[in-house]
């Protein structure tokens, strides 16, 4: 299961929770049911995988808290623009990492010009 191997991945360990709070897991819609909620479970996480249309709105019928996109999706999605990354022709591992650094460091380049200008 891709939220096991995720799990086991994490390199950061979270902080020891205290007995009355639980170390809290936000999943999305795709890892909702029964099988990803006891793998939380076995992790020591408090799985929470809210439906759609069940965010909490304001008084003006708005949302409170909208949904972000998440910052592993956007630079992804940044990184799909550049085709020798998306078709991968390097055959050499070392410089398909140079490419992919060059690439990151290109769309750091461009924000931080458009954010100086």
């Amino acid at each position: 299961m891709i939220l096991q191997d995720t799990l086991e991945a994490v390199v950061v360990e979270p902080p020891c929770p205290v007995k009355q709070l639980k170390q809290h897991l936000c999943m999305d819609k795709g890892y909702s049911g029964k099988p990803a909620d006891a793998t939380a479970r076995v992790f020591g996480y408090q799985p929470h995988c809210k439906q759609i249309g069940t965010e909490k709105l304001d008084a003006q019928g708005r949302k409170k808290h909208p949904a972000r996109r998440w910052v592993a999706e956007r630079t992804h999605a940044w990184l799909n623009k550049c085709r020798a990354i998306l078709i991968r022709y390097c055959k050499k591992s070392s410089n398909y990492l140079g490419i992919l650094k060059l690439a990151c460091i290109l769309l750091w380049y461009r924000r931080l010009h458009r954010l100086g200008n």
